[in-house]
């Protein structure tokens, strides 16, 4: 492994991330939009979002294996360009499709184009996995330990302006205009981050393992994972948490459109507006968090969000909601602050990748259970109250989510971070 030099390494890292996250942040708007232009069905529309996620279940832990295998920027480069490849290939069948069909309330009327954007997107997350787990095993070979906290907040807020500030902005004004248009410009994007992930020089492989066998190497991580119980909560607690996260962005879609009537490019703002508030945490996160002490900080921002589900049905607009998820954004930032910079620090190089594929199986495993459980839900209640008051409760189920997790976590934070501070 290279050893830390104050190089452009990390700038570089930066902005190669920023750049694929300005394309996910047009995805998010895009892909969502577009399922709800072919079809109305709430399950339906959370089915798109969640083959983005499903591949974090059935791939994390043969990514940490490869991860710990391999050099991890090589890793970086090879799933980019796969995402290159495939959003090039959804703007091809979304441009041959045209025009749309009108959606239907039950199914879609275009299961073809429907089907084969369901394939792209499973592609295109199966990629993402690889791609986001090399890159976060990869930060800690640019930067020393004692500046883990400063160069995530700040890589997290370059993330954040592609990912949820200019990218939605960006992706409801190009998907309004012409639909296949933001796929062609994430693919072009994608070949653009591999271009900078180049001019990135250095060894970035780990020490190689004793064993090249799959379940011994994966044994070696769970087993890692059993025994630091703080590491194991904060896996529990974030898949939980982004079970509940993921019920909520999904079900913003049709609550933005239906119940607060807003447009494409109004979702798309409301979503920027909240990146406004992760931005401004991943600048003062670490000092938040030493100001706080990291445990504290853990549980404050874990009951912030049940504070901040409950507040979204309630938001009358567009400007109030955007207000909520300004300081849901800020408060997750700070969690992820002290989940990740702690992760970084206690797992040994040569484990990071496999002990943080396991970690992330529990953490965003979950992701398309929540993605589909917000349509389920949707679905259930709609028999038996109006579908406005249908579509805001994934958010109330959300909200009392997020109540039950703060306080199981409350106790076990505190104490596993004060053992960690007299060790």
């Amino acid at each position: 492994m290279n050893a830390y030099s104050p190089s452009s390494y990390l700038p570089k890292f930066i902005l190669a991330s920023g750049i694929t996250n300005l394309a996910d942040g047009i995805a998010l708007v895009t892909w969502a939009w577009l399922a709800s232009l072919l079809s109305r069905d709430p399950i339906f529309v959370a089915l798109m979002p969640m083959m983005l996620r499903l591949p974090w279940f059935i791939f994390a832990l043969p990514a940490g294996i490869i991860t710990d295998r391999t050099d991890r920027r090589r890793l970086i480069l090879a799933m980019d360009v796969v995402r290159a490849v495939s959003f090039g290939a959804a703007a091809l069948i979304v441009w041959t499709s045209m025009p749309l069909s009108a959606p239907l309330e039950n199914g879609t009327a275009m299961p073809v184009l429907f089907g084969t954007l369901l394939v792209l997107a499973l592609v295109m997350g199966t990629a993402e996995v690889f791609r986001d787990n090399a890159a976060q095993t990869m930060l800690p070979a640019i930067v020393p330990q004692e500046q883990l906290e400063r160069a995530n907040g700040r890589l997290w807020s370059v993330e954040l302006v592609g990912n949820a500030l200019l990218g939605p902005a960006l992706g409801a004004f190009l998907i309004t205009s012409v639909i296949w248009l933001p796929f062609a410009l994430n693919s072009l994007a994608f070949v653009l981050a591999v271009l900078v992930m180049i001019r990135v020089r250095g060894q970035f492989s780990p020490d190689r393992v004793n064993t090249r066998s799959w379940r011994a190497e994966l044994q070696q991580g769970v087993t890692f994972l059993r025994n630091t119980p703080l590491l194991r909560l904060l896996a529990i607690l974030t898949g939980v948490w982004n079970l509940l996260h993921q019920m909520v962005v999904i079900g913003l879609v049709l609550h933005v459109q239906e119940n607060l009537g807003l447009e494409a490019w109004g979702y798309g703002l409301v979503i920027a507006g909240g990146a406004v508030g992760g931005i401004v945490g991943g600048f003062v996160g670490d000092r938040i968090v030493k100001w706080m002490g990291p445990g504290t900080a853990a549980q404050w921002m874990t009951l912030a969000s049940a504070l901040a589900f409950i507040a979204i049905p309630f938001s009358p607009n567009g400007f109030v909601l955007a207000l909520v998820l300004a300081a849901f954004e800020f408060t997750g930032i700070i969690w992820n602050t002290v989940s990740v910079s702690y992760r970084q620090r206690t797992i040994p190089d040569e484990l990071l990748g496999r002990v943080n594929s396991i970690y992330r199986l529990l953490a965003w495993g979950m992701m398309p259970v929540g993605l589909l459980l917000s349509g389920v839900v949707v679905s259930v209640a709609e028999a038996s109250m109006t579908r406005d008051l249908a579509l805001t409760m994934p958010f109330i189920v959300a909200a009392f989510g997020a109540t039950l997790l703060t306080v199981f976590a409350w106790r076990p934070l505190e104490k596993g971070f004060r053992e960690l501070s007299v060790q």
